[in-house]
């Protein structure tokens, strides 16, 4: 039975090939790489040629009044008009010409690099660390990513452009109104000193309430990110209203900070604006004293006061441009934090391996598990070699040794808190090891690529997840070219196959995020599936049957076996019943192995497992219990509730 598996409209579609960018070699102001700095600078000629031709269109401004100065003396003298009045229609036209241009190019090039920089964050917190990443908060990780880079665009390319194009323009403007006459330029200038005085250091205020506006946001996107993500725990604790209260502090802080920001960005424009219109009043004043007095003449007052009125725009444009920049730099910095977010390493430096993963290791691609050499015949499948770890100097494993055969179904068990995830997250390298070695087929797991690793290491987590899709897309997710005989394959072991088949649409039937429209079980039995597809050599489960009803369980047991049969297969176990046919159990307590054997060995040897058993089978009021137990081929639990010891061999 092969159902076609429905994919969305972007499952099929590829982003732009964007080169890696090697680690940067400059800091920012706090210290981190400058990642964004690193992009910018690969763009820097798209960012001249922008600014270039915003020069151009400065430039064609300029000369607008010195022209429009001569037409009035044309009209004075009587002279031609014909050819100043077509001069100043070319200059309007070009202005405007090259403004539209610019103003496009910058924002195609903002775009690019707003673009480039998200997707290295992407991949940065992708392939980070796992370690690393789960001390952050998604939230405020997602604001970094889309928020904060939205920011780029304006930042580091229309307000770069913006800053120096006016800065040129107003260079130029005053040395032409200074060829005009020196007198009035002073006049202006004393006036214009004092406001661009008070607008910068308004600027730089502002630069300071931008970035803690951008981190507030942050901390308010990652609080509602954990409130709505666990919902259902926030309604059935009724501490709906205790969230609104949290949550909706933050967004009043982040209101009072964001109209801090908004005070301070009104205040650029009219601090200029003052200075301006202060400027333009001494300007006339004393102007037209001068040409009164003959010293001056009247066309050159026209063009000194058409450049003031020329520049009260480029002005104004500039500050602004400036308060955007500062604002823009706070966002660089909390970019550059996330973007500086330390890496998985492929192969862990120092960890010895085989001449021949080691050659695999030393490629540039990645490898693919089936480039690995195979288990060698006889070998255990996995080796925990007197493993230690800690979690925040708490210990978790002391020394855990013991062995795993390449076939066959082995089950750790143990009371909460014993380390039985901690095995499968070190296995599957989560986190690193802080002594010992864990061997999978002989090769130290250091020293295998850490892609093929995962590729050899199936991990069924004791939370299924499932992500908003159908439900073929989490079947071969991560693995879009498995064929209609492996789907099937993993649809038949898992018991998911008469259960697809009675949908109307099949494997394209959609659930929502977190798997909304699946029961607990039909969750489990997705995830089991998934790892199933891709054929792994060592298969982990955690506690894979919590969410099973007794006849799925029964079914998923059984299909487990004959999984075993072809691969090693590990499974922790909080259901005693589920662990009664493995071939070895492992028992752990304290973050230490205190015995292994099978079932009938450990009812006999170990304490802790007949207090584990006891607990679970006692009256036999337990649903899940094995038949063998019901049987008294094992032995039933006393009235009391301890275990008898078990009559007979092994």
């Amino acid at each position: 039975m092969t159902v076609p598996i429905a994919r969305s409209s972007t499952a099929g579609e590829s982003r732009e090939a964007v080169a890696p960018a090697a680690w940067p070699r400059k800091l920012d102001a706090q210290g981190n790489p400058d990642w964004v700095g690193a992009i910018a600078r690969r763009h820097l000629g798209k960012i001249a040629g922008g600014v270039s031709l915003g020069m151009v269109a400065a430039a064609a401004g300029l000369a607008q009044p010195a022209l429009i100065g001569q037409l009035i003396s044309a009209v004075g003298s009587d002279a031609d008009l014909i050819l100043p009045i077509i001069l100043v229609l070319v200059l309007f036209g070009t202005e405007a010409v090259f403004t539209a241009v610019q103003a496009y190019a910058m924002g195609r090039t903002g775009e690019r690099i707003v673009y480039e920089t998200r997707t290295a964050l992407i991949d940065r917190v992708l392939f980070a660390d796992f370690n690393r990443f789960s001390k952050l908060r998604l939230g405020d990780v997602s604001s970094r990513i889309v928020a904060d880079t939205s920011m780029l665009k304006v930042a580091l390319s229309q307000s770069v452009a913006t800053i120096l194009v006016d800065s040129a323009m107003l260079i130029g403007g005053v040395v032409l109104m200074f060829l005009i006459d020196p007198l009035l330029l002073g006049v202006t200038a004393v006036c214009m000193v004092v406001s661009s005085v008070v607008s910068l250091l308004l600027a730089r205020r502002l630069r300071i309430a931008a970035q803690r506006v951008r981190g507030i946001m942050g901390d308010f996107g990652a609080d509602l990110h954990r409130a709505i993500g666990a919902l259902a725990t926030v309604k059935a604790c009724r501490a709906e209203a205790l969230e609104s209260n949290r949550i909706g502090g933050l967004a009043l802080a982040a209101r009072r900070s964001g109209i801090r920001v908004s005070a301070l960005s009104s205040l650029l424009s009219p601090a200029m604006s003052i200075g301006l219109q202060a400027s333009l009043a001494a300007v006339i004043v004393t102007g037209m004293g001068r040409v009164a007095t003959g010293s001056m003449n009247p066309a050159d007052l026209t063009a000194f006061i058409m450049y003031l009125f020329y520049l009260v725009s480029p002005l104004v444009t500039l500050f602004m441009g400036i308060g955007q920049f500062q604002q823009g730099r706070g966002a660089v910095g909390r970019i550059n934090e996330l973007a500086s977010l330390e890496q998985e390493e492929q192969v862990r430096a120092g960890a010895p391996a085989s001449a021949a993963v080691a050659a695999v290791a030393g490629t540039e691609r990645v490898p693919e598990p089936a480039a690995l050499p195979a288990m060698p015949a006889g070998a255990p499948g996995v080796e925990f070699q007197r493993v230690r770890f800690c979690y925040e100097n708490e210990p978790a494993l002391r020394d855990v040794s013991f062995s795993v055969p390449a076939r066959g179904l082995t089950a750790v068990v143990g009371p909460s808190g014993a380390g039985k995830t901690t095995l499968f997250q070190l296995l599957m390298r989560f986190y690193p090891l802080q002594g010992g070695r864990i061997l999978l087929g002989g090769e130290n797991i250091e020293a295998i690529p850490v892609h093929a690793l995962r590729g050899l290491v199936g991990y069924v987590q004791q939370e299924s997840i499932t992500l908003r899709g159908s439900i073929g897309e989490n079947l071969v997710y991560g693995e879009e070219h498995a064929t209609p005989a492996e789907i099937d394959r993993a649809l038949h072991l898992s018991g998911l196959e008469d259960f697809v088949s009675r949908l109307p649409r099949g494997l394209a039937t959609r659930i929502g995020d977190s798997g909304v429209g699946l029961s607990g079980g039909q969750r489990q039995r997705l995830s089991i599936a998934r790892m199933l597809i891709r054929q792994p050599s060592v298969l982990l489960l955690d506690e894979a049957t919590s969410n099973l009803d007794s006849d799925s369980e029964l079914a998923l047991r059984q299909s487990i076996r004959n999984i075993a049969g072809e691969c090693c297969v590990i499974s922790v176990a909080h259901r005693m019943s589920t662990v009664v046919d493995a071939d070895k159990i492992v028992v752990l307590e304290d973050g230490g192995v205190l015995e292994t054997g099978t079932h009938r060995q450990l009812l006999r040897t170990s304490p802790t497992y007949q207090r584990l058993t006891s607990i679970q089978f006692q009256a036999q009021s337990e649903p899940h219990a094995p038949a063998a137990w019901a049987r008294g081929d094992i032995g039933s639990p006393s009235p009391s509730g301890s275990v008898p010891a078990v009559q007979g061999g092994n």
